[in-house]
């Protein structure tokens, strides 16, 4: 198992699910780290001695891109393009050469390639996002990326290995630092109301549920080309909000309209498009094959993040 661009908190939840499942796990990062699993240097942009973990390898999941948490400048939005088109080329081109390639390889997208969306939910089929009614024309950076990202992984010339693009809803983790974190942190504020009209769809999926989502997908070999993960069950900002508050107790959360959401994204060199787009995606291609969800509802699955994350702030209070 080699997990490319696989140092942040997503690569950490993969690499620490697939080690604790006896997997022989190798993160790819910019720089190295001390880990319970093996641990490779890359630049993204040239071959080097990482390609060495690629040979023989059952499995590779390519992470890498820089974060979307940003102000979307001149400067960051190339950042963002190149750092998600070039590795996944680059990494194409190093399977490409392999006398042993993987099996399959699964890449990194996101379900925000699909168009603002209130009317209907958008599975694979769903329609992609563009100049589409009612979005900002900013917000159109964000699919093109996607789609450039996607056109540069399934067109990577690996004959012998299956592609997987995993357009992925928002993840939610008890780990620090998270959108479920930071979501948590707003509640507890008394902040966590509306975001804008809270009529906006928010497309989820339980950490538990997405690593086994991709344990599914490399075991099941008809499973190839663009999948979604989420949970089948969107729903709107409003609700979501509103069964956060309910699992960590509160009742009341402050809204926020969206001149201060602007206002607000701009002091913390962000962009209000991450809360006001709405994205209502389903997973038609894991539940036709048969995936079973083990928190397909935001307010179980609430429940228990909220347990998980009051269990570890536990026990770092105990460990010191």
């Amino acid at each position: 198992m080699v997990l490319v661009g696989g140092s942040g908190q997503l690569g950490t939840l993969l690499a620490r699910h697939f080690h604790h499942l006896g997997s022989e796990v190798c993160v790819i990062a910019r720089t190295t780290f001390s880990a319970p699993w093996q641990v490779a240097a890359w630049d993204a942009n040239h071959f080097g001695p990482w390609t060495e973990q690629l040979e023989g390898a059952d499995v590779v999941i390519n992470l890498a891109g820089r974060s979307v948490n940003c102000r979307y400048h001149r400067w960051n939005r190339r950042e963002i393009l190149a750092s998600r088109v070039r590795s996944t080329e680059l990494l194409g081109q190093a399977i490409g050469k392999l006398a042993n390639p993987p099996g399959v390889w699964l890449n990194a997208s996101t379900a925000t390639i699909y168009r603002h969306s209130f009317d209907r939910e958008m599975d694979e089929t769903g329609e992609l996002g563009g100049a589409e009614k009612g979005a900002p024309p900013k917000w159109n950076f964000s699919t093109a990326v996607a789609k450039r990202w996607e056109e540069a992984f399934l067109s990577a010339h690996t004959p012998v290995t299956r592609k997987i693009a995993l357009r992925s809803a928002m993840i939610m983790s008890p780990d620090r630092g998270g959108a479920f974190d930071l979501l948590s942190r707003l509640v507890r504020l008394g902040l966590g109301g509306n975001a804008g009209s809270g009529r906006q769809y928010f497309s989820w999926i339980h950490a538990q549920d997405f690593s086994r989502a991709i344990d599914f997908l490399i075991g099941n070999e008809s499973m190839a080309g663009v999948v979604n993960l989420a949970s089948p069950n969107p729903l709107s900002n409003s609700q979501f909000m509103l069964k956060l508050r309910q699992a960590w107790g509160i009742s009341f959360g402050l809204s926020a309209t969206e001149r201060m959401l602007e206002l607000g994204a701009f002091f913390l060199r962000t962009e209000t498009e991450l809360i006001l787009k709405s994205r209502r995606v389903v997973p038609g291609r894991l539940v036709k094959h048969g995936f079973r969800f083990d928190f397909p509802n935001w307010a179980e699955a609430a429940k228990d993040l909220v347990g998980r994350w009051r269990l570890e702030t536990e026990r770092r209070r105990n460990d010191g």
